[in-house]
């Protein structure tokens, strides 16, 4: 049997929350945002450079914003020693252009695992909390990540739309 990305639950966040709630809720339904935009495809869909000369794809999008949690809460703001996976200096573009069948289902399953952890190590961490940004200079709370990795996935799942519809036609949330 052919592998296909899994269904996804994605509840609605709540109307009203406290401040951290609505932020974890608001991230939570983004990611399952792009997830449901991967289910029932296969690997080889999930791969399809459905608007050229864009490399974008589906599991590049999937592996992009594994490296930008990545990047902005491990490495970041929980000073973890996490490389790139996908990209380097050499190949700055590799989590879109390096997508292939044969590893989508162990990229989703890392995407996942990821997710887990990003998610453990802000957990107890006051939206408050300061970290200063290497590259930047600058002092970054949790409050602006959270709020920034919500920017990135909504402006990505634009583009997952248009994919998704381009590979099968399926429109809609």
């Amino acid at each position: 049997m052919t592998w296909t990305a899994p269904a996804v639950d994605r509840p609605d966040p709540d109307y009203t929350a406290p401040e951290r709630t609505a932020l974890q809720q608001w991230l939570r339904y983004h990611r399952q945002t792009l997830l449901t935009k991967c289910a029932g495809l296969s690997a080889e869909q999930l791969c399809e450079r459905a608007v050229p000369p864009s490399t974008l794809t589906l599991l590049g999008l999937v592996r992009h914003l594994r490296e930008v949690e990545r990047s902005w809460i491990l490495s970041g703001f929980a000073g973890l020693d996490r490389p790139s996976v996908y990209w380097s200096a050499d190949n700055p573009d590799g989590d879109f252009d390096d997508v292939d069948p044969a590893h989508a289902e162990q990229d989703l399953a890392d995407y996942l695992a990821e997710l887990a952890e990003v998610d453990a190590a802000v957990a107890g961490h006051d939206l408050d909390e300061v970290y200063l940004a290497k590259r930047k200079d600058l002092s970054i709370d949790l409050r602006w990540i959270f709020i920034h990795l919500i920017e990135e996935y909504a402006r990505h799942n634009g583009h997952a739309d248009l994919l998704r519809q381009r590979i099968d036609g399926a429109v809609g949330e």
